[in-house]
């Protein structure tokens, strides 16, 4: 930093009889007397040429181009304040207000040596001496850009003169340490930056690219920017900076990472002048379908909103309060050539606003011979040109309100009441000899109300309350672009939202007429959840569908939840619908089928039983022991109707009675043709010589075993139930998305252990049939239960293996079909044969035809 003084101050004068005198070339400018000098330093051209250094001569000054027509309004607004505020009385009575401007020309070196003519006061920039004491300075305005006002601010801050800032936004000024004199009638772009992010989040760009000019506005804006967007969960696509040191300022490279990237929105947080290059390229490449955020460097300009850059049609962003100023446009018009206050500069605002020339001097930065010769009676009310246009004062109104500011604090000094005031002991200061530490301390402290209606002040770090309009960019009738205002963002609002838009009035650049989408990827619907893509930003992601039993309700939901247990996520998976509740009931067409054929299925055994008791005396209803044959017919109708408990809605009584009783009732079919078995064979054994056996033939011997295998299983059931008996649960683990309404049978080991003695019962009947099956006789009984037994145990020895593959009331119907196919397998074997001789057969039914041959073993078969 004090190299760079040390190169624009070359060498050290001395100030001799009152007079100071340095070789160095003053600065022109535009000053007026006053009893208080108000110094200034501002860029009224915008660029610079820097001429080739040979080191054979003095290097020549910079060479300024492009005079900005909205810039000298600025200048203009200064002299407007100043005789505004000589003229009212209630501000600084019987003192005149001056001041003593000079241009920047946006060249560090003519900034720092326009501040120390300032200071000085001779005309010269003369470090370390006040050459001028008859007109004390109280403050200096300027500069526009941060990185100068830093470099003043630094200087300045050493003599304590307060510096106002009209258009240096960097956030690095707030540092107090640093800049202690340093104030600013715009916001810091600290709450650019967050209003900024803000505006980006509130339109749900997820995607958004950053370019910022490369040096301390652009680097600390779209810092904060970059910081607020990751912190919201959004992502930065790219970050591109626009090159101040280069001719092209980077623009090619600029332009096709901008095309490239999938990114719809992008900030540019630059000046217009650093960005005509960087548009100029993407109008080369056909850069369209982009939406254009602005910062308040350019987001109000009239430099780069020209017809031939139509992609910034939809731009939008923040701008400086727009406000009106009475009678600033007269004044505006009432500048010409003849004036004295500022004559060089108002010579070649009129060449340029006239395209003319004065016939005495050159037309500076000018490449075009002009075209006819200026009088100065030229009327500048018959031209609208960027000057003269007051329909957006906005940063000229920022150097207006500056003016007043120091006015303002000034007007504090002078009122100060002797004994009350903020210095040692209650003294005040003297206006006219007062020290620019004094003068500070009413500048931290002053509140002004402006004809605006706002206030202004400062923070503790000499900022004013933030307040921007938000603009966009929109076609007018007559097909030209104008910056039109379409919300706020003002941090000083006492109640409500800080940040407003109306997005009706939008226009976008891509032809929508909602808001357009930019994000890296697609939103998920509910239903999905975001997985990230390693790799890539967070915002860049997958649409992962949720897995079974959960859902997502948002769209782009980071994780899936599962559903409350009686519930099933529906087929989007974006709600929870109550689940299906499954059983074997009487209303669904396989357990009313299965019902139907457990009642009509029961009738046959009565019916046969009904047959036996019409042809009771008849030999093959004798023959099979009479008895003993109707009670397993009662029996074999019993099981056909025990099916019916395991048909409907699982309740306590049902769980607690179904599978008792069909083991005990099964027991008792199965024992009765056990005991028929057995007695079959103790008959053909006790015919033969000499046995023992024919006491063992009487009737009462199959009802004991009857009884005694009744009696085992029911001592069997009743342990089961005792020590775990069943009940009703509803499963949510067999089939997804369904309540199946089951009876949990407590022990599955009791369960077996119930099935399994059945299956012991029927085994032993099997293997005494099978080897009764070759005993003498025309009707063999033990052939049928053979059969019988044979069909039972592989009814039940299937029934395994498919009840452990069905799922659900599919389970249920397993054993209701076991049991049916079962039955009727015993109906078939047993009786069957027995029900069509005594129908279509009646002379088998006879006593000979059952003896045979073998007579003697015959009259004993009579008694089974």
């Amino acid at each position: 930093m004090w190299r760079l003084i040390m190169l624009c101050v070359i060498q050290i004068a001395t100030c001799v009889d009152q007079g100071c005198r340095n070789p160095s070339k003053p600065l022109s400018g535009m000053s007026a007397p006053g009893d208080l000098r108000i110094g200034g330093v501002l860029p009224i051209h915008v660029d610079k040429i820097y001429p080739e250094i040979n080191f054979k001569e003095e290097p020549r000054p910079a060479q300024c181009i492009q005079f900005r027509f909205e810039n000298y309004q600025g200048i203009q607004a200064i002299r407007f304040a100043v005789e505004e505020i000589n003229r009212n009385p209630s501000i600084l009575p019987n003192i005149t207000l001056g001041f003593e401007i000079y241009d920047s020309c946006t060249v560090l070196q003519r900034a720092i040596a326009g501040a120390m003519q300032v200071l000085s006061g001779h005309g010269q920039p003369l470090p370390n001496f006040k050459c001028r004491q008859e007109e004390p300075l109280a403050a200096i305005i300027g500069h526009s850009m941060s990185t100068y006002s830093m470099l003043l601010a630094h200087i300045l801050g050493l003599y304590r003169y307060p510096q106002v800032s009209y258009y240096s936004t960097s956030s690095l000024l707030s540092d107090r340490m640093q800049f202690r004199s340093f104030f600013r009638t715009v916001p810091s772009d600290a709450f650019q930056s967050r209003g900024l992010a803000q505006l980006v989040l509130h339109f749900g760009w997820t995607w958004v690219g950053l370019v910022a000019l490369d040096n301390d506005y652009g680097q600390q804006g779209i810092k904060v920017i970059q910081k607020d967007i990751l912190a919201a969960g959004a992502c930065v696509a790219f970050i591109e900076h626009i090159a101040i040191k280069q001719q092209d300022r980077n623009a090619p490279h600029i332009a096709r990472v901008i095309k490239e990237s999938t990114a719809k929105v992008v900030v540019f947080f630059t000046t217009d002048v650093d960005l005509v290059p960087v548009v100029d390229e993407m109008v080369k490449l056909n850069v369209s379908g982009k939406i254009w955020v602005a910062s308040d460097s350019w987001a109000t300009t009239p430099f780069i909103s020209l017809d031939k850059y139509p992609i910034l049609h939809g731009t939008i962003g923040f701008a400086f309060y727009r406000v009106t100023m009475p009678g600033f446009k007269e004044f505006l018009n009432e500048v010409n050539p003849s004036m004295s206050v500022g004559r060089e500069w108002i010579k070649i605002f009129w060449e340029k606003a006239f395209d003319c020339q004065f016939p005495e001097r050159e037309l500076s930065a000018s490449t075009q011979p002009p075209v006819r010769e200026c009088t100065g009676s030229e009327n500048l009310g018959t031209i609208e040109n960027n000057y003269n246009d007051i329909s957006s004062l906005r940063v000229t109104y920022s150097i207006y309100t500056a003016v007043h500011v120091i006015a303002k604090a000034l007007h504090d000094l002078r009122t100060c009441i002797r004994g009350e005031g903020p210095f040692f002991n209650g003294t005040c200061a003297n206006i006219w000899t007062h020290e620019p530490w004094q003068l500070l301390h009413y500048m931290k402290n002053v509140r002004l109300q402006m004809n605006s209606g706002r206030e202004v002040f400062f923070d503790i770090n000499g900022d004013p309350p933030a307040g921007y309009d938000i603009i966009n960019w929109q076609y007018d009738q007559d097909g030209r672009i104008r910056q039109v205002k379409v919300g706020s963002y003002d941090t000083g609002v006492d109640h409500g939202n800080i940040f407003t838009v109306n997005t009706n009035s939008l226009q976008w650049g891509t032809g929508d007429r909602e808001v357009p989408l930019s994000a890296c990827s697609q939103s998920c619907p509910p239903g999905f959840r975001k997985a990230s893509i390693p790799g890539k930003p967070i915002c860049c992601f997958q649409c992962i569908l949720c897995p079974p039993g959960e859902i997502s309700n948002q769209t782009d939901s980071l994780d899936c939840f599962k559903c409350p247990w009686d519930t099933w996520p529906n087929l989007q998976r974006n709600i929870c619908t109550s689940k299906s509740r499954e059983f074997l009931s009487y209303e669904d067409p396989l357990g009313a089928t299965l019902a139907a054929t457990g009642i009509s299925s029961s009738l046959f055994p009565v019916a046969i039983y009904i047959l036996f008791i019409h042809y009771k005396d008849t030999p093959i209803v004798r023959a099979n022991n009479y008895s003993l044959s109707c009670l397993l017919l009662i029996s074999l109708s019993m099981c056909f109707l025990c099916s019916l408990i395991f048909i409907g809605k699982p309740e306590p009584l049902k769980c607690f009675l179904r599978q008792v009783t069909f083991g005990i009732v099964f027991a008792l079919c199965v024992s009765c043709i056990l005991a028929k078995t057995i007695m079959v064979v103790l008959a053909f054994k006790a015919t033969m010589p000499g046995s023992s056996l024919k006491k063992w033939t009487k009737p009462l011997v199959s009802y004991c075993i009857v009884i005694c295998c009744v009696i085992i299983q029911t001592f069997l059931c009743i342990l089961w139930v005792l020590l775990s008996a069943p009940f009703p649960e509803n499963n949510i683990n067999t089939k997804i998305g369904t309540i199946v309404i089951e009876c949990n049978e407590g022990s599955p080991v009791a369960f077996w252990v119930m099935l399994g003695y059945l299956g012991l019962l029927a085994t032993i009947s099997f293997i005494v049939a099978f080897f009764a099956r070759r005993l003498p006789d025309s009707f063999n009984e033990a052939k049928f239960i053979t059969f019988s037994m044979l069909a039972f145990l592989s009814v039940w020895v299937s029934y395994i293996p498919a009840t452990l593959s069905a799922r659900g009331m599919y389970t249920v119907a397993m054993e209701v079909f076991a049991i049916l196919s079962s039955s009727w397998a015993l109906v078939i074997c047993m009786f069957v044969p027995k029900c069509f001789i005594i129908l279509f057969r009646p002379h088998m039914n006879s006593k000979e035809h059952l003896m045979g041959k073998e007579r003697s073993v015959s009259t004993n078969v009579k008694h089974l």
